[in-house]
């Protein structure tokens, strides 16, 4: 019998026909019937091989295409379950965003908290240092010039007397070498000036922290910067003076002619003592850390108008920023201080006093080992816009 003649095995398919058609040609080439018994059975043989291959060739394909089916649901199952990531990471993204703002605006509100707290236990503490302190001076210093005219009324009748009896009784010569007469009549002048100095000294204290504090100018006024520069150095006198190992800092003042600025007095001077005593914590590291020779600290105060613009420069010949400090150098209750020699709060509050308050500019420019310098640029005057927005911020810090 032709094998070729043969009928097709039940059930096959169109795969069973791909898979024949993939066979080698030794098991797909048709045979024909042959005499020889042993050719017979090796033929028969091969038959039976054929048939067997045949199976498992269609059972592979089977499992292959089974195998493909099984990929192709993992693949859409893989491609859902990425699709649900990408939008669960989209979500967390845009939460995580939502925190940090909120997280900002804690931060700021916290901020303006401590900074009203802050002001406000200043503003006590200097009305009642004012209070204390000026009336006893003033008492003071305004009588020191009565008493200078009246012991000069007293040595000049001394002198009368010594003319009219230029040999006085023996008793009254014991008194006058006891006393060292001419001693005390050069003495007592000098002891009058320094108290009228001292005295003029503490009133000139007791008024930088009234022009510093402000405490009664709430609103907007035309202001001379100067005397808030001057004030806030008065304050800072303490800490620009020798101590110990420390030299004193050397200020040098550049000011240019400036007109009044419109701005918060008190709270621009509260800008001036952080810059400055920001300056003086730079300049004593740097001297601390120096090799020798040191070089002597210095803090130079610029000013200057630019247009309608006025500019204060603070700088120092400290140790600079370190660049890993810079993109946080405003946030708030960021410090590159030791614990327990600031909050962070300074820098903070300055840019939000002159950026927010005062629509105008807080940069730095800075190199390690050589020192830093801040520049506030505010503007001459304020427009009624921006005065009332300012106002609007400047009391709900408060």
């Amino acid at each position: 019998m032709d094998i070729a003649q043969k009928p097709a095995i039940s059930g096959q398919t169109r795969i069973s026909a791909n898979v024949s058609s993939s066979l080698p040609a030794s098991l797909s080439a048709p045979t024909h019937a042959c005499s020889d018994p042993a050719a017979a059975t090796v033929l028969a043989a091969l038959e039976k091989e054929n048939r067997i291959l045949r199976k498992k060739l269609e059972r592979s394909e089977r499992d292959r295409q089974a195998l493909e089916a099984n990929m192709d649901r993992s693949e859409n199952l893989m491609r859902n379950i990425i699709t649900e990531l990408e939008a669960s990471r989209a979500s967390l993204t845009q939460r995580g965003q939502e925190l940090e703002q909120t997280l900002q605006q804690l931060q700021q509100a916290q901020m303006k908290l401590i900074e009203s707290e802050k002001m406000s236990a200043l503003g006590t503490l200097v009305a009642g240092i004012a209070h204390e302190i000026n009336n006893p001076v003033s008492f003071v210093h305004g009588n020191v010039s009565h008493i200078q005219s009246y012991v000069q009324e007293l040595l000049r009748l001394i002198a009368a007397y010594q003319d009219t009896y230029p040999i006085p009784a023996p008793s009254i010569q014991a008194v006058l070498e006891e006393i060292d007469l001419e001693f005390l009549q050069e003495d007592v002048t000098k002891v009058l000036q320094s108290m009228q100095m001292g005295t003029k000294r503490i009133s000139d204290i007791v008024r930088s922290l009234r022009t510093f504090s402000r405490l009664d100018e709430a609103d907007f006024k035309s202001v001379d910067l100067h005397e808030g520069l001057e004030s806030t150095l008065m304050i800072l006198q303490h800490r620009l003076k020798a101590c110990g190992n420390l030299p004193k800092i050397e200020i040098v003042k550049d000011f240019g002619q400036l007109p009044l600025v419109e701005c918060y007095p008190g709270k621009l001077n509260q800008v001036f003592m952080n810059l400055i005593a920001n300056a003086i914590d730079a300049v004593q590291d740097c001297y601390r850390q120096a090799k020798e020779p040191k070089p002597t600290p210095k803090i130079t105060l610029k000013t200057s108008q630019i247009g309608e613009l006025v500019a204060i420069h603070v700088i120092d010949n400290g140790v600079g920023i370190p660049d890993h400090a810079r993109p946080r150098l405003f946030n708030p209750f960021f410090t590159t201080k030791p614990v327990g020699y600031g909050v962070g709060l300074g820098l903070s509050i300055s840019y939000q006093i002159v950026t927010e308050q005062h629509r105008g500019q807080l940069t730095y420019h800075s190199r390690l080992n050589q020192g830093t310098e801040f520049v506030v640029r505010i503007p001459r005057r304020q427009n009624p816009l921006d005065q009332a927005n300012s106002k609007a911020t400047h009391e709900s810090s408060h």
